[in-house]
C-alpha cells in the first residue's frame, strides 16, 4: 500500500470507531469489534511510519554498534 492508501485506511477505522463508540458499552460483541478496529487502526499507522523510514540507513543503524548505553536501551 502507498501513503495515500494507508491514510485513506485510517480515516475510515477512525469513522468505524466513532460510530462503534457509541454501542461498544452496550453488547460484548460491539465491544470486541471496537478492540480490533483500535488494533487494525494501530496497524494501519505502523505501516505508514515504516513507509517513511529509510530502509538502508535503519539497517545501518543496526550494524554499527554503539559505544555508550543509552536509556533507551533498557526498555526495548
Amino acid at each position: 500500500m502507498n501513503k495515500q492508501q494507508l491514510k485513506k485506511q485510517i480515516a475510515i477505522t477512525e469513522l468505524k470507531l466513532k460510530q462503534l463508540s457509541q454501542h461498544s458499552s452496550t453488547s460484548e460483541i460491539c465491544e470486541d469489534l471496537y478492540n480490533s478496529l483500535i488494533l487494525e487502526k494501530a496497524v494501519l499507522k505502523k505501516q505508514l511510519e515504516n513507509l517513511g523510514k529509510n530502509k538502508v540507513v535503519e539497517k545501518l543503524k543496526t550494524l554499527i554498534p554503539r559505544k555508550e548505553k543509552l536509556i533507551c536501551d533498557y526498555f526495548n
